[in-house]
């Protein structure tokens, strides 16, 4: 197996799902109800990769058997990292394969397309592993109960309760490896909420953080919410994709700016061109070179912002709004979608109306 990926020039080790999980406590359990007693499970991934996971604890209770494998997110940020997903499984006879979650795991509140109105959050492709995990050892069949006790209060810190799913974490994974880093774990993320809210509304409000979202809920902007992160242009595509109609976007100067000159990844490693826009701006206003000269030598936005209001050019403000209305346009490539801007700075609020 590939143990590690090289991330912004820095070596980090790869990690596994708790779909991986899932698929690995099973197999043990399943070999202990089959007299095998083992310290390590082997599963293949979709990705093709064979994993060795440790077996933290076997034990038989009656017809079933249970086991617990600890995740390992390896050098990725993950709230899941080191919990621990348990199996509980019980032999058939019918070939048939039943899995269903217990407890810490969550569960649908409404039907969605990633499931159904109170089935467990058990994505397709960890059920999938979990099944070849049991038919390569007993294609007899089996029930399964996938649980995580310490499920219910990590899921508190994860975005399940925003894509409607409470109780508990997801058993997730599409390739079954852990990317550290990796943004398709925030894109996806995104691209679910999106999935779900296009269900109940054609609108939706887009911020970059927290910050975004505590500015709409203090100055009463009616609508739901989704951060964005720095993935605004996945967000945007996505949305159209799947058919929203009106796109408001609140957010600070400091990533607005960045947009106003078409940096749709707005991360200060991919693009930091604060400057650089509130100088493209000025200078379509004709401003004194003096002004210019002062703003390239600021270090935040939120400093240039109150300069420039000093100055009497805030009218750049609504000039970068709409800026940041015909790039999307054009990046898009639609002009029904009904779009907003909303630019505040933390020390006067909203700048444009």
């Amino acid at each position: 197996m590939m143990e590690y990926v090289i991330h912004e020039g820095k070596k980090l080790r790869l990690g596994y799902t708790t779909g991986s999980c899932a698929a690995a406590a099973t197999k043990a359990a399943l070999l202990k109800l089959l007299g095998v007693e083992t310290k390590f499970v082997e599963i293949k991934t979709p990705e093709g990769i064979t994993l060795k996971i440790k077996v933290i604890e076997c034990f038989k209770e009656g017809e079933f058997a249970v086991a617990s494998v600890k995740k390992d997110a390896g050098d990725d940020v993950d709230v899941t990292d080191k919990i621990k997903i348990y199996s509980k499984v019980k032999l058939r006879q019918d070939g048939k394969v039943n899995i269903d979650g217990g407890i810490g795991i969550g569960r649908f509140i409404e039907d969605s397309p990633f499931g159904k109105k109170g089935e467990a959050a058990i994505n397709k492709v960890p059920r999938e592993m979990i099944k070849e995990a049991i038919m390569e050892v007993y294609p007899k069949g089996a029930d399964v109960l996938i649980f995580a006790p310490d499920g219910i209060e990590i899921a508190k810190k994860t975005y399940n309760p925003k894509i409607g799913i409470v109780g508990g974490i997801s058993i997730i994974g599409t390739k079954g490896i852990v990317y550290p880093m990796s943004d398709d774990a925030m894109k996806k993320t995104i691209y679910m909420q999106l999935d779900i809210l296009i269900r109940k509304s054609n609108q939706v409000i887009f911020t970059f953080g927290n910050h975004g979202e505590e500015f709409v809920k203090k100055n009463g902007i009616k609508g739901d919410i989704i951060k964005t992160s720095n993935y605004i242009g996945d967000a945007l595509l996505y949305a159209k994709e799947v058919g929203f109609k009106k796109i408001t976007i609140v957010g600070h100067i400091g990533k607005m700016c960045k947009l106003s000159i078409g940096a749709f990844n707005t991360h200060s490693k991919v693009v930091d061109s604060r400057m650089e826009a509130f100088v493209y701006y000025l200078a379509k206003k004709r401003c004194p070179y003096e002004i210019i000269q002062r703003v390239e030598k600021f270090k935040t936005a939120e400093e240039v912002a109150a300069f420039i209001k000093e100055r009497g050019y805030d009218v750049i403000f609504n000039d970068m709004k709409q800026g940041i209305i015909d790039r999307i346009r054009n990046y898009i490539s639609d002009y029904d979608i009904e779009l907003d801007v909303i630019i505040y700075t933390f020390k006067d609020g909203r700048v444009v109306q």
